[in-house]
C-alpha cells in the first residue's frame, strides 16, 4: 500500500448515501423500521436485517446526523486506505456493532442506523492520524480527532432510546482496522 493520500474518489461515499436515503424509513412515508431493523430476538427469522438496518433510519435528524459524518470520515479514510478497505471497515463496524447489540441488548428492541459503521470509520481514523486535530461544532476550539470520536461515544452513550452497543462495536471495529492499517498508512497526522 502506498504511502499518503490517495485522492478525492466520492464514489463509495455516493453509493452508502444514496442507498440511506433510499431506506430512510419515515422519509418514504411507509414503515420499514420493523422490516428491516435489526431486532435480536427475530434475527432467525429476517437475518437480511444485519445488514438491512445500516440502511434505515428514522428521523431527518437521524439520517442527516449519520451521513454528514459518513461524508467527513469517509472521504478522508478512503483516501487513505482505498475504496475496498474503506468498504470492509464501514461493514465490519456495521455488522459487529449489531453483534454486540444481539448480545448486550434488549432482545426485543429494534436497531437501525449507520452509526456503528460510521464509529468503524472514526475510530480507523483516529488509530491512523492521532495529531489530527478537528473543531466540532458547537465547541470553538481545535481538539484530536480520536477525543472527539471517543468523546461523541460517551456522549451518545448516555442519550435514551440511542444502542450504545452498535456505537461500541463500530467503534472497536474501527479502532482493530487502524491497528492493523497504521504500518502501511502514512499520513502527516500520524
Amino acid at each position: 500500500m502506498r504511502n499518503g493520500y490517495r485522492g478525492d474518489d466520492l464514489t463509495p461515499i455516493l453509493i452508502l448515501v444514496i442507498l440511506n436515503f433510499l431506506r430512510a424509513a419515515d422519509l418514504m412515508g411507509h414503515d420499514l423500521v420493523l422490516l428491516l431493523g435489526f431486532q435480536p430476538a427475530s434475527f432467525l427469522a429476517r437475518p437480511w436485517t444485519i445488514v438491512t438496518n445500516l440502511f434505515t433510519h428514522y428521523g431527518i435528524w437521524h439520517i442527516l446526523a449519520n451521513m454528514i459524518t459518513l461524508y467527513f470520515f469517509g472521504r478522508f479514510l478512503c483516501g487513505l486506505v482505498g475504496n475496498l478497505l474503506f468498504f470492509i471497515i464501514y461493514f465490519a463496524g456495521g455488522l459487529l456493532g449489531n453483534a454486540l447489540f444481539m448480545v448486550l441488548g434488549n432482545p426485543y428492541s429494534i436497531a437501525i442506523g449507520a452509526s456503528g459503521a460510521v464509529f468503524a470509520l472514526g475510530g480507523a481514523l483516529a488509530v491512523l492520524t492521532p495529531r489530527l486535530r478537528v473543531i466540532v461544532f458547537p465547541i470553538p476550539v481545535p481538539m484530536p480527532l480520536w477525543v472527539a470520536v471517543v468523546g461523541g461515544f460517551f456522549i451518545m452513550s448516555f442519550v435514551p432510546g440511542i444502542a450504545w452497543q452498535g456505537h461500541l462495536g463500530g467503534l472497536i471495529a474501527g479502532l482493530l482496522a487502524g491497528l492493523i492499517l497504521r504500518r502501511r498508512v502514512r499520513t502527516p497526522f500520524s
